[in-house]
């Protein structure tokens, strides 16, 4: 029996920080849709029509979740406790940008300064993910 054990174990160990290998997780999922729910926010003020308004607000609620759902991935399954001890806003950006990405932001605004805030946030968690891929 300890034979067979020694012949099936493990000859190498491997560890990751994430749930899968690194590549999978990055912010540009976000920042994308993101962009995508300002542009829609500038081409609703600048048309009248209200099919092509009605239309436009039920994308742009749509892509607000989808930003929400790519910003909560790497709050949840990307950063660990080392991120959170070396950029303690961590925790408060996502916050902030999951908000500004929901009924109080985005999803419940078609004012584009909403949408560029929600930018600058993403543009905020970029940063401190490319930091963490550094080291």
């Amino acid at each position: 029996m300890r034979l067979l054990s020694r012949i099936l174990r493990p000859r190498l160990e491997a560890t990751a920080h994430c749930d899968l290998p690194c590549g999978v997780y990055d912010p540009a999922q976000a920042r994308i849709e993101a962009e995508s729910i300002k542009a829609i926010q500038e081409k609703y003020q600048a048309n009248e029509d209200p099919e092509f308004r009605e239309r436009a607000v039920l994308i742009k609620e749509q892509r607000s979740e989808l930003v929400k759902h790519h910003l909560w991935v790497l709050w949840t399954d990307y950063f660990k406790p080392p991120h959170f001890e070396k950029y303690p806003e961590l925790h408060d950006l996502f916050n902030r940008a999951t908000k500004a990405a929901g009924a109080s932001g985005t999803k419940g605004s078609m004012d584009p300064a909403k949408g560029q805030e929600l930018l600058d946030l993403i543009a905020s968690i970029d940063k401190i993910f490319w930091e963490t891929k550094q080291g």
